[in-house]
């Protein structure tokens, strides 16, 4: 099959997203499949041996992402006369999306959503505050428009989002949940990881007594890493020797910085800073535990390659959460400050239940290899495709 991935966020952009991508294109390409793909760039670049197409874009100055331009008849030239699709599949609902609708009729082939972000979550990056639930509800509005009416099929990361845009959106259209995948060679441990994750822990002056929580992930409100740094100061007056790390870049990281000063915490608390996606990998192995306070994820892929990394995870209750962490087996999940405080104590006395929760983690990823994601993926696009069919007979 030919396939069209559309996104407005890819490399060098790092996120959830990007990652996804990237996940979904090589699996499939290891299955025989060709896949093409379009992304915004500073200017129009046709990488032919890699079969991507860079669309002009701008910085929107918000997200750290870039806008594409809405049309490009070079594009369009290429996809028509070269590419040949069977099957386009939009990542993202900027300006790539009107695109690839555009591409869509024009070639008359089915399109595949896939909706990865929550953005009535990230709107006061745009309004600052003013007009909030205005701006919350004109996108709620917008989601169900592109959702139930600009695709053939609609994909879900999770069984909360499938919820929320039944009872909230009021979205009729029927909804496939599969989640993203891995690759879980990328975070299993090995003796050069074993090495690295030596040299990093001397790097960052952590003892071979010091036990470390970490969070990777975007630095910014939303995710909550403040409330993961208020809960340290109890869990060092108790144990001075447990550490944070927190694995990223983004807008809070100086303000995180600041309360990490007043809190007088700086000898637990590690800031990396901006982190190579290459290299996140190796971060996970510095870790004993990984946690997260973030309820704006719409699945959260790193906690996935924290189970991948064999590291028991301590996260908040929520139902992005749910599917991967399974309370008192693979991890916890905690309703309250004082439980996360439990739990992370827990299993730093108790060795036996920690060593068992680090085979647990490991072995609950395999339903989110990069195989078994595409493999669903796959499903989706022929029925696309017999729906298009049987529609034009």
């Amino acid at each position: 099959m030919r396939i069209g991935l559309f996104t407005d966020s890819y490399y060098p952009h790092v996120s959830g997203v990007s990652t996804s991508v990237e996940m979904l294109k090589d699996a499939l390409e290891e299955m025989g499949h060709t896949v093409y793909l379009v992304a915004p760039n500073k200017k129009f670049l046709y990488d032919k041996k890699n079969r991507i197409i860079w669309i002009p874009g701008f910085r929107p100055g918000f997200y750290e992402l870039r806008v594409a331009e809405v049309y490009s008849k070079k594009a369009m030239k290429i996809i028509k006369n070269e590419w040949k699709l069977d099957i386009i599949h939009t990542q993202t609902e900027l300006t790539i999306d009107f695109f690839a609708r555009m591409v869509s009729k024009k070639l008359n082939i089915p399109v595949v959503r896939t909706y990865h972000t929550l953005y009535e979550d990230y709107t006061y990056y745009v309004t600052h505050g003013h007009l909030d639930n205005i701006a919350k509800k004109i996108v709620i509005k917008l989601t169900k428009k592109f959702c139930e009416k600009r695709c053939d099929e609609l994909i879900v990361p999770t069984e909360k989002i499938k919820k929320l845009f039944i009872e909230k959106y009021d979205i009729k259209k029927d909804m496939a949940v599969i989640p993203s995948g891995i690759d879980l060679n990328r975070f299993s441990l090995n003796n050069t990881k074993k090495k690295i994750a030596i040299d990093l822990r001397k790097k960052y002056h952590i003892s071979e007594n010091d036990f470390v929580i970490g969070s990777v992930g975007r630095v910014a409100s939303e995710k909550s890493f403040d409330k993961i740094i208020k809960n340290m100061q109890k869990l060092v007056n108790i144990n001075n020797k447990i550490k944070f790390m927190l694995v990223g870049d983004g807008p809070q990281l100086e303000e995180l910085k600041v309360l990490t000063e007043k809190l007088k915490l700086e000898k637990n608390i590690i800031f990396t800073g901006f982190v190579n996606y290459n290299e996140v990998c190796n971060y996970y192995h510095v870790f004993d535990v990984m946690v997260s306070y973030s309820k704006t994820e719409t699945q959260g892929l790193t906690i996935i390659e924290g189970l991948a990394s064999s590291k028991p995870i301590v996260c908040i209750d929520d139902p992005s959460f749910r599917s991967m962490v399974q309370h008192n087996y693979n991890g916890f999940l905690f309703k309250k400050d004082d439980e996360f405080r439990k739990y992370i104590l827990d299993l730093m006395a108790d060795k036996e239940l920690y060593k068992i929760m680090c085979m647990n983690a490991q072995n609950s990823v395999y339903s989110y290899s990069k195989e078994v994601f595409a493999s669903r993926i796959l499903k989706i696009y022929y029925r696309a495709l017999e729906k298009k069919k049987n529609n034009t007979k």
